[in-house]
């Protein structure tokens, strides 16, 4: 008897590999390493133009002191190319989709954007 056959999928079928740091745009890059180096706290009036982050002027930094706990800047700052967590494609996503604008509040936890607040249009 003859062991059954495995049929691998089609390439083309093969869901596309999770976006990696090295694809993003310069100025996503230096959010992602903001965000990294800020682990906890947020950033505040982080302009948006074209749908990327634009740092001029420079958006307000607050850094959360965590006494007895995880302070300093996340060790992934230090990798030169990883695979982006969820939480990254989901706020580039989304910056995208405003185009222009102010992100009043973009708070950070663990070095991911956890919750951004945008003045919405009336």
């Amino acid at each position: 008897m003859n062991p059954p056959v495995l049929s691998l999928p089609h390439r083309s079928s093969l869901p596309p590999p999770p976006p990696r740091f090295s694809q993003l745009s310069a100025p996503q890059q230096r959010l992602v390493r903001l965000m990294q180096r800020v682990n906890f706290g947020r950033l505040e009036n982080l302009v948006i133009r074209g749908g990327q982050p634009d740092f001029d002027p420079p958006p307000r930094v607050v850094c959360e002191i965590k006494f007895a706990g995880e302070n300093g800047p996340r060790p992934e700052e230090q990798a030169t190319d990883f695979t982006l967590k969820e939480q990254l494609i989901d706020l580039l996503a989304h910056l995208d989709q405003l185009k222009n604008a102010s992100v009043e509040v973009l708070t950070v936890k663990h070095g991911l954007p956890f919750s951004m607040n945008v003045e919405a249009n009336a």
